[in-house]
C-alpha cells in the first residue's frame, strides 16, 4: 500500500517537472522568435460606385386587350398564336354582311334626303315670289324656310348615319391596335361575338423595351437622396444604371435605365416602386419573370475599404479590426460598416486614411502586442507547420 502511494507521488513529481521544463521550453522559443509577424493593408480612401440588388418583376412595355367593336360571327382568324404582329394587321374578320346592308340603307337615306332638300328650296323660292304680291301669308313663307332648312339638316344627319354604317362596316375586320406578340386565342372561327364584351379575344403585349419594377424601401431612397444632397454620394450625369440578373444566375447583357419612382409608397408594405427599361430585342426577357436588379446608387468619392477577413466581432456584436500602431503595438478599433462591397466591408466611421489593418496573424493577439508588420499579400501560401514564424508545439503560423 505504501509502496504504491510513494511511486504515484514520485509519478506527479515527475510530470509536473516535465509540464514546467516544456513551458519553460516554449517561452525561451516564443522569445527567441520574436514579436509575432502580421500581415495588413494600408488603408487609402477610394472611388467607389455603390450598388444595391433587389428583387424585381419584368412588365410589358405595352399591353392591349382586343376586343370586337361590333356585334357578329366571327369567320375568319387571321394570325397565328405567338407570331410578332404589326399594329394595324388584320387579326379576325366577323361577318360584314349585316354592316353592309346597313351602308346601303344609309346611302338611300341620304339620297332621299337631298331629294328632299331639293324640293324644299325650289317650294322656298316659289313662295317667296308670292309673298311679295300678298298672295299668300307671311306665315306660309316662313313655314317654307323653316322646311327648306330642316332637310338642310336631315342630309347632315343622314351623313353622320352613313359614316357610322361604314366605320361598323370597317370593324368587322379586327386590327392589332400595337406592334407586339400576339397571344393565345379565346374564340374560334363560328363563336358570337359582341362589342365591348368582357372576354378579349387576345392580347398582345409589346416586349422590346420592357419593363422591370423594383420595389425599394423608402427609407433607403430618404437616405440615398440625403447623402446626394450632403455630397456623400454624387450620382454624375444622365439616368442611373440598373444590370438584371436572371433566375439562372446569369447577367443580362445590356444594362438599363432607370425611367422613374413611383409618387406613392405602399403603406402595406413600405415601399416605393422603382421602374427601369431594358432593350430586348431577341424576347429573352418575358413578362412576369422574377430577376435581380442591380441598382447604381451613386459614387462615394472617399470610401475605405477593408478586407472581411480582417473584422471579427466583439462580445457586443460590433465589428472591430486590429491595426498597427505606434511602435508597431496592436491597437483594436470598433468600426461602423454599414454593408459590403465584393470581398470588402465599406467603413464609415473607426478608421482613417493611412491606417494599418491586421489582415492575418491576427487570430491570437491582443491590444498593446508588439507585432512584426508587413505588407498583406493576398496570393502567397500559408506556411506549414513547423516554418518559420511559428510558435513552440505547434502553435498557429503568423502570417507574413
Amino acid at each position: 500500500m505504501s509502496f504504491k502511494r510513494v511511486a504515484f507521488s514520485a509519478f506527479l513529481l515527475a510530470s509536473v517537472s516535465a509540464c514546467g521544463g516544456q513551458d519553460e521550453k516554449a517561452q525561451q522559443a516564443e522569445q527567441q522568435a520574436g514579436p509575432p509577424q502580421v500581415g495588413f493593408v494600408t488603408v487609402q480612401p477610394q472611388a467607389v460606385t455603390l450598388t444595391t440588388t433587389l428583387p424585381g418583376r419584368t412588365t410589358p412595355y405595352e399591353t392591349s386587350e382586343v376586343r370586337p367593336q361590333v356585334n357578329g360571327l366571327i369567320q375568319e382568324r387571321l394570325f397565328r398564336e405567338g407570331d410578332q404582329v404589326r399594329r394595324g394587321q388584320a387579326l379576325y374578320r366577323i361577318d360584314p354582311q349585316p354592316y353592309r346592308a346597313a351602308v346601303a340603307s344609309a346611302r338611300a337615306a341620304l339620297a332621299r334626303a337631298r331629294a328632299a332638300i331639293a324640293s324644299s328650296a325650289a317650294l322656298q323660292r316659289r313662295y317667296g315670289e308670292l309673298v311679295k304680291i300678298n298672295a299668300i301669308s307671311r306665315q306660309e313663307y316662313e313655314n317654307s324656310i323653316t322646311a327648306a332648312q330642316q332637310a338642310q339638316a336631315d342630309v347632315a344627319a343622314q351623313q353622320a348615319a352613313l359614316r357610322t354604317a361604314q366605320i361598323d362596316l370597317e370593324r368587322t375586320t379586327v386590327r392589332a391596335p400595337i406592334s407586339g406578340r400576339i397571344g393565345r386565342a379565346s374564340a374560334t372561327t363560328g363563336a358570337l361575338v359582341t362589342s365591348g364584351q368582357a372576354t378579349p379575344l387576345t392580347t398582345i403585349q409589346r416586349l422590346d423595351p420592357i419593363y422591370v419594377d423594383v420595389p425599394q424601401s423608402s427609407t433607403d431612397l430618404l437616405r440615398l437622396r440625403q447623402q446626394i444632397a450632403a455630397g456623400d454620394l454624387s450620382r454624375g450625369g444622365g439616368a442611373a444604371r440598373v444590370r438584371l440578373r436572371l433566375e439562372d444566375g446569369s447577367i443580362y447583357p445590356t444594362e438599363g435605365t432607370l425611367q422613374f419612382a413611383d409618387v406613392t409608397v405602399d403603406p402595406a408594405t413600405g415601399t416605393q416602386t422603382i421602374r427601369a427599361i431594358f432593350e430586348n430585342p431577341r424576347s429573352l426577357l418575358l413578362p412576369g419573370m422574377y430577376v435581380r436588379a442591380e441598382l447604381v446608387e451613386g459614387t462615394e468619392p472617399d470610401a475605405l475599404l477593408v478586407p472581411q477577413r480582417a473584422v471579427q466581432r466583439d462580445e457586443k456584436g460590433q465589428p472591430t479590426v486590429m491595426v498597427v500602431g505606434k511602435g508597431n503595438k496592436v491597437e483594436q478599433r470598433v468600426l461602423t460598416a454599414p454593408r459590403t462591397i465584393g470581398e470588402n466591408w465599406l467603413v464609415t466611421a473607426g478608421l482613417k486614411a493611412g491606417d494599418r489593418v491586421i489582415v492575418e496573424g491576427g487570430g491570437m493577439l491582443r491590444p498593446g502586442m508588439p507585432v512584426t508588420p508587413q505588407p498583406w499579400n493576398p496570393n502567397a501560401k500559408p506556411q506549414q507547420p513547423g516554418a518559420p514564424g511559428q510558435g513552440a508545439q505547434g502553435a498557429p503560423a503568423q502570417a507574413k
